[in-house]
């Protein structure tokens, strides 16, 4: 399967607002470099490692966002650590490294997908609200197993969204450096709109995988979420993974 046409509406954007850098005044550059990367979690291949992250937790908006802000954290550390010395010299990121980056991310949305799908098959993405024995009262957790003995499950580090981060920034960095070196008249300029793009980066993954865990965890859409949407997100992520690192 081709999934080459979910990246179009994303591409057909970029080109718009990267569009709009011509000719326009450092305070405007600057402007649309922060719409960019408020865009930029909107990349398909962004998309199915949030759902990853959503999947993982138990409905709490605020645990999410800090999941998605990790993530964001990662991305955007690389891409200031490698996209300013691109910058400044001109160059760009060798093809083998950009491509190996890129079959990397596909293998990781391949690993965490069927991850996914084997926790959902063994009853790890049951949530409810139960008292505890240590006395805070009702909670509401993601658990395996009943009664007094049930395991509680353990969301994603922080650690793993930092390292999903950090590869989607090595195999995006090229890209975005070659859009703002073309767009804009000066490496400083370019550099600027950089560090502008970075930290909107954090700030876009943060509300958008707050988002889909508010959204997914409503009283009428979460028992559907649960049961259907779970292991059919996880059953795609696998294809697109397969596909993304060219190996489908």
């Amino acid at each position: 399967m081709n999934f080459e046409f979910l990246f179009k509406p994303v591409e057909g954007l970029d080109s718009l607002l990267s569009g709009l850098f011509d000719g326009a005044p450092l305070l405007v550059a600057l402007g649309i470099a922060f719409l960019l990367g408020l865009r930029h979690a909107s990349d398909p291949d962004h998309l199915v490692a949030v759902t990853s992250l959503v999947a993982a937790e138990d409905g709490d908006t605020r645990k999410a966002a800090r999941l998605g802000a990790w993530w964001g954290v990662g991305h955007a550390s690389a891409l200031v650590a490698l996209g300013i010395p691109l910058i400044a010299f001109t160059t760009e990121l060798p093809a083998w490294l950009e491509s190996g980056a890129e079959k990397a991310i596909g293998i990781v949305i391949l690993v965490l997908a069927a991850r996914v799908i084997y926790k959902w098959a063994r009853g790890d993405y049951r949530a409810t609200s139960h008292a505890h024995d240590e006395g805070h009262g009702n909670r509401r957790h993601l658990r395996r197993g009943d009664g007094h003995g049930h395991r509680h499950v353990k969301v994603r580090s922080p650690g793993q969204a930092l390292s999903i981060g950090l590869l989607h920034g090595l195999a995006g960095t090229g890209a975005i450096v070659l859009l703002l070196i073309a767009a804009l008249p000066s490496r400083l300029e370019a550099a600027a709109a950089l560090a502008v793009f970075a930290p909107m980066s954090i700030v876009s993954m943060a509300a958008c995988t707050a988002a889909f865990a508010w959204v997914l965890t409503r009283p009428l859409i979460e028992p559907v979420y649960r049961t259907v949407l779970i292991p059919a997100l996880g059953s795609f992520g696998m294809v697109f993974g397969l596909w993304y690192a060219g190996l489908g």
